[in-house]
């Protein structure tokens, strides 16, 4: 997709974007290994904090070794903190759906496959459900991708942040492999398809 082509949700917030908040939101979203949605979304203007971790499941499986089994009902997921005055959860789910991952991907996102690699939205409340429903709705009579979205919407129970050493990796270890290969053009990407949203 094209940067032209790809559209804004037409269902947003961001009319009420500057007095009506007092203070940041916050957003949960699964989009395959979140080394690489963290990434992506750290270069994204009015974002705050990303914080890698797990949502799902519950608090006993929330760790990184059992996670990877794909029994627990986590997805890998990030925690976004962000300042409504400046982007909107619409904004971020566009960013979620042209730039983080491939939506119609079942269970997997290139090479890592499994239920927790799943591509998930966890609504807090009814305005983000809304909103991201109306989203998935707008993508799919657009036809802007050749094959359905997958994409889960469901209520947001819990975050568990990730272990220490998961949290900004492909910041700290740039040269790793897995981070050249799949992070690194996902972040060239946003610079590219949605350069009005990238931190200057």
């Amino acid at each position: 997709m094209g940067a032209a082509s790809f559209p804004d949700p037409a269902v947003d917030n961001k009319s009420r974007v500057g007095d009506f908040f007092k203070g940041d939101q916050t957003a949960v979203l699964a989009a395959g290994c979140f080394w690489c949605t963290e990434a992506v979304f750290r270069e994204i203007a009015g974002v705050d904090n990303v914080v890698s971790g797990y949502s799902g499941g519950d608090a006993a499986t929330a760790h990184y070794d059992l996670v990877s089994t794909g029994r627990t009902g986590h997805a890998e997921s990030v925690q976004i903190t962000y300042n409504p005055r400046k982007i909107s959860y619409g904004q971020l789910l566009k960013v979620f759906f042209e730039v983080a991952h491939d939506p119609t991907q079942l269970n997997r996102q290139g090479p890592d496959v499994g239920p927790q690699y799943r591509s998930v939205i966890f609504y807090s409340d009814a305005e983000q459900k809304s909103i991201a429903e109306s989203y998935i709705k707008q993508l799919t009579d657009a036809k802007v991708f050749r094959r359905p979205i997958v994409t889960q919407v469901v209520p947001l129970k819990a975050f568990y942040p990730a272990e220490e050493h998961h949290q900004n990796y492909c910041s700290r270890h740039p040269a790793d492999l897995y981070v050249l290969l799949e992070a690194k053009p996902k972040v060239e990407k946003a610079r590219r398809q949605v350069p009005e949203l990238i931190n200057k």
